[in-house]
């Protein structure tokens, strides 16, 4: 046996890892955060973003019905490139399995910047676009955001590309407290497998420039999101090949208006996205304004055909429809697919035609919707299917991350992973790991 250097590993450095990293770290515990992205700071520009998120392979997986799914291999994970919307946990879902997130979530929301965006930071689009939606009956309404509005910049589009004006709440914030509490961070270090010994986790093996090598621990936290935590559970002999999981498929219908009510200062298409919008939780469908920068925009307009409508960008609004689409398809050692089930189907369907409502009210013409595309991929590693009520997978190893959401989702997740890595590291600090803590009382440690 090899003697743990470290109290806890953490692998991946998203919300739900990043949120486990800090509070550990700030409990005393010795933590080394193994992130396979890079920590070089965020530019906001699409050079970048496409390196984090648009690798086939890596950030970017083709489904066999040709729609993408993207994540963000990067420190801080996808939430460094989200729409930074803070939606709070279904508490009922978790409840459900005995899991109380209320404490979590009431510490988060008193520590964290979540609130709507002042009306100075909503863009022309977004006000046309909920006037019409309001015009048309629905209860539109502004989004909460993770957003520091005194940072922020009225006519900034940098939200999805990765901020770089520190407006944007990103998991690389609790990152940088992990840190300056002590705990190790390593980045562009991919790990491949969890280390066992009778069962019980002691480890990892990771590659780093080429060579890999091995780290100890008393505790490992894999937070490598809906497809990495699967695969590493498989590469470890500890999970199924393949199994379903959630995607939250989104679909964009975009139209264009030939009038936009433009303040002095104001720039048409370049806006936060997700400033409002309306949600129908008994129907399993969302839907948001969209506004993206350019190249974003005119790729989903070269995705459903619209060559034409190209050099619109300016002038076209985009309404964001999602659903909570049933479990399915599978994340595999190598691929992943997930096609969309009959239901997820009609549930789309419903929604376009929602959005299709908002964008004739909003004296849209020229209207047409892309084809679909996620960027939730969860559900993988389920609760009461992967790990249990305390995110443990095997002696000594957990999951926290968007894989444990125990059922279909169609939320925004990081707040509710922020809750999720705030509990673990309560289940596992009260005792300290120095003194015995859960797993290693349970192992005679």
């Amino acid at each position: 046996m090899h003697p743990p250097t470290n109290d806890a590993i953490i692998v991946g450095s998203g919300p739900g890892g990043a949120s486990v990293a800090r509070d550990l770290a700030k409990s005393g515990w010795r933590i080394l955060i193994l992130e396979q992205g890079s920590a070089a700071p965020l530019t906001g520009t699409l050079a970048q973003m496409s390196k984090m998120a648009a690798i086939p392979g890596r950030g970017m997986f083709l489904h066999k019905d040709f729609s993408v799914l993207v994540q963000a291999i990067t420190t801080g994970g996808s939430s460094a490139v989200n729409f930074a919307t803070a939606s709070p946990p279904p508490v009922a879902m978790f409840a459900e399995h005995g899991i109380d997130l209320a404490p979590a979530l009431a510490d988060l929301q008193a520590e964290l910047p979540i609130g709507p965006l002042p009306d100075s930071l909503i863009g022309p689009m977004a006000r046309r676009m909920m006037t019409a939606a309001r015009e048309a009956g629905f209860n539109w309404q502004k989004l909460d955001k993770m957003i520091r509005p005194a940072a922020c910049r009225a006519g900034c589009w940098r939200c999805v590309y990765g901020c770089p004006f520190g407006a944007k709440w990103t998991a690389r914030d609790f990152i940088d407290e992990a840190v300056s509490h002590g705990a190790t961070l390593l980045d562009r270090a991919k790990v491949i497998r969890v280390l066992l010994e009778n069962g019980r986790a002691t480890g990892v093996e990771y590659v780093q420039a080429g060579v890999t090598k091995t780290a100890h621990a008393k505790v490992v936290v894999l937070a490598g999101g809906g497809v990495g935590s699967p695969r590493l559970l498989h590469a470890s002999g500890l999970r199924a090949a393949a199994k379903g999981f959630f995607s939250d498929p989104v679909i964009a219908v975009m139209g264009t208006v030939d009038d936009l009510d433009i303040a002095d200062g104001e720039a048409p298409g370049a806006e936060v996205p997700m400033a409002a919008g309306v949600r129908f939780d008994d129907d399993g469908i969302s839907l948001a304004d969209l506004t993206l920068a350019a190249p974003m925009a005119q790729a989903f307009m070269a995705q459903a055909g619209r060559v034409d409508r190209l050099l619109a960008h300016r002038k076209t609004l985009s309404v964001m429809v999602k659903i909570r689409d049933d479990i399915g398809g599978a994340v595999g050692p190598r691929w992943v697919d997930k096609p969309l089930t009959a239901a997820d189907r009609v549930k789309l369907g419903r929604g376009v035609e929602m959005a299709r409502q908002v964008l004739r009210h909003a004296g849209a013409h020229h209207v047409f919707a892309t084809h679909h595309f996620a960027a939730h991929p969860g559900g993988s590693v389920r609760i009461g299917d992967g790990v249990d009520t305390d995110l443990r997978a095997a002696q000594n190893l957990y999951v926290c991350d968007a894989s444990v959401i125990p059922g279909p989702w169609g939320l925004p997740p990081t707040l509710t992973l922020l809750c999720l890595g705030k509990r673990l590291a309560a289940h596992l600090a009260p005792g300290s790991i120095r003194s015995g803590g859960p797993d290693a009382i349970a192992a005679g440690l």
